[in-house]
């Protein structure tokens, strides 16, 4: 199981490339085209105001240098725990003009039983960033540590509430590994992204949530929250007091992935050209600037690497979502 754990984290959070040596990767040998002749929609599978949609709007408008003048429209087309966001994407006309942001979820619907497609049913351009989980509270919560919540939490079964991005998705994976680990029963509250079960959470609607650290560090600096551990390997920079979940002895180490993808059938020399575009934004100084003033991990991978990362994270997520009894029989 320990292994399981450490692996089933994604193990892309330690497999984080330097983007000066970043390329296009993949698509390399196809033919140049006039690309883009009109403006793009990028379609987000989650809500505003969650680490999904900020690091691609970042993403797309450093994008925007290198399109010509045409625009590109991040559009959020939420519901069913990310699935019909992914469903678009998987849908959408393959011209290279519907665009969209693939996330962790596409490999935790299936298990579930929750989305009639898989990875194998996207065309992967790049790999964008991964980020650790992170056990968060308000700040006035009667626990500073995430000793004292587990103790508080075996004192109250079931009375604390964790809020996450939708059942099944990264976030209800990560609090139901950690309250596996820990023997703590807690119930689970899903929202239709991070965005909104921090804004529960800060409304003490809810009593913790199990989101990544860019998607809290506001609230935190302001005053209204306080994170009691990082589900990673090392301790993230923007919060070097607080400490990783091992290091508090409790085995977790899991986080989220995103990154572009295509619905199949585009034609590849187009693709080249959308992945030459993204790869550049990846490098763009202020999109790095940002990325690291929020906290968001950068991990580029070409849409070769992605493509053998997401076929290896699938297998991975199943076999770990078996462990902790989410995965549908």
């Amino acid at each position: 199981m320990k292994k399981t754990l450490a692996v089933a984290a994604v193990s892309a959070l330690s497999l984080s490339l330097l983007l000066a040596g970043c390329g296009g990767g993949g698509d390399k040998g196809a033919k140049k085209v006039d690309y883009p002749t009109k403006n793009i929609t990028m379609i987000c599978p989650w809500g505003a105001g969650g680490g999904t949609d900020a690091v691609l709007r970042a993403l797309c408008k450093a994008a925007e240098k290198d399109t010509k003048g045409k625009t590109i429209t991040v559009s959020n087309v939420t519901g069913g725990g990310g699935a019909t966001g992914h469903a678009a994407i998987m849908k959408a006309k393959p011209d290279g003009y519907t665009i969209g942001m693939i996330t962790f979820e596409l490999n935790s619907m299936p298990p579930q039983k929750l989305a009639p497609f898989t990875y194998k049913d996207f065309d992967p351009v790049i790999r964008v960033n991964t980020d650790a989980a992170a056990l968060t509270v308000p700040k006035d919560a009667p626990y500073n540590t995430l000793k004292e919540f587990v103790d508080y939490a075996k004192a109250h079964p079931d009375e604390i509430s964790i809020g996450n991005s939708a059942p099944g998705s990264v976030w209800h994976i990560a609090a139901g590994l950690m309250a596996q680990k820990t023997g703590i029963k807690v119930k689970h509250v899903p929202f239709e992204g991070a965005g909104p079960a921090v804004t529960a959470l800060v409304g003490h609607h809810i009593q913790a949530v199990s989101v990544s650290v860019a998607e809290v560090q506001s609230q935190v600096k302001a005053g209204q929250l306080k994170i009691l551990g990082v589900m990673d390997t090392k301790r993230d920079p923007l919060f070097p007091d607080v400490p990783t979940f091992k290091e508090q002895g409790v085995d977790v180490v899991f986080g989220t992935w995103r990154g572009i993808g295509l619905p199949k059938g585009v034609d590849p020399a187009i693709k080249a050209q959308i992945s030459d575009i993204f790869t550049k934004a990846m490098k763009d100084p202020e999109f790095v600037s940002y990325t690291k003033k929020a906290g968001l991990n950068l991990a580029y991978q070409n849409s070769d690497e992605f493509a053998k990362f997401l076929k290896e994270n699938a297998e991975l997520v199943d076999t770990t979502m078996d462990s902790i009894g989410l995965k549908k029989k």
